[in-house]
């Protein structure tokens, strides 16, 4: 089956990250359902799609917190197409703190960083398992793998995911389903300078390394499986 049959699903799609995927994706083709907050930026996200591929998006505006919504617009998916061949798990938010940080926001972050992202996984794994193949991303961060000062809620989101992604690589990868954590820096988006960056844009990962790494991945023989994959900027290394 070639890309073009294939569908893919990119979770917070309408920016940074998730929209440089979403736009890589359709590139080579593959059908893209995009999944974000805001409808207007999503329709921009379609718009370049359409200017540059013969691929028409679906574009979904979900608040990925809400577990009901979420299982309906993935039955609704898979009703559509009758398949869903990767998933992005890229949505999520950042909050400062660690013991300092508001119960409310701490929350806020585990639900949409950790929660959100299993009940996708619920929801796309067992369709999977039927196809007898899929490609799972699970976007985290380097914060997923080192606790840094001050920001200690936010690692907590994020090591969860790459644990929970661990778990199921090994769970899936012998049913060929290939399931990846992706661990980036600082990445030039709006939410690293909202988060307090002191790098230039140039300086930091582009959105577009992560689709060129998730392309990457995708070309890769059977006989190969990648856990996680961890990105840095040598302009912060520490």
């Amino acid at each position: 089956m070639n890309e073009k049959n294939k569908v893919a699903i990119i979770t917070g799609a309408s920016k940074g990250i998730g929209k440089a995927i979403a736009i890589g994706l359709a590139k080579m083709e593959y059908q893209t359902v995009l999944i974000g907050r805001n409808k207007k930026d999503l329709n921009e996200v379609v718009q370049s799609i359409s200017v540059n591929s013969e691929q028409k998006p679906l574009a979904i505006q979900l608040d990925i917190t809400n577990s009901e919504s979420v299982k309906t617009i993935v039955s609704e998916i898979h009703r559509k197409y009758g398949r869903i061949d990767i998933l992005v798990n890229n949505a999520g938010i950042y909050f400062d703190g660690s013991s300092d940080i508001s119960e409310t926001d701490f929350s806020k972050m585990i639900e949409t960083n950790l929660t959100a992202q299993y009940v996708f996984l619920s929801e796309v794994v067992p369709i999977m398992k039927q196809q007898n193949s899929g490609n799972i991303f699970n976007v985290a961060s380097r914060s997923g793998k080192v606790g840094f000062s001050g920001s200690g809620a936010y690692s907590a989101s994020k090591f969860g995911l790459v644990g929970f992604s661990e778990s199921l690589y090994r769970e899936l990868v012998p049913l060929e389903i290939s399931v990846t954590a992706l661990c980036p820096g600082w990445v030039n988006t709006k939410m690293a300078f909202e988060a307090g960056t002191t790098l230039k844009g140039e300086e930091m990962i582009q959105p577009e390394d992560l689709f060129k790494t998730i392309q990457w991945l995708l070309s890769l023989s059977p006989g190969a499986c990648v856990k996680e994959v961890v990105l840095e900027t040598p302009f912060s290394i520490s």
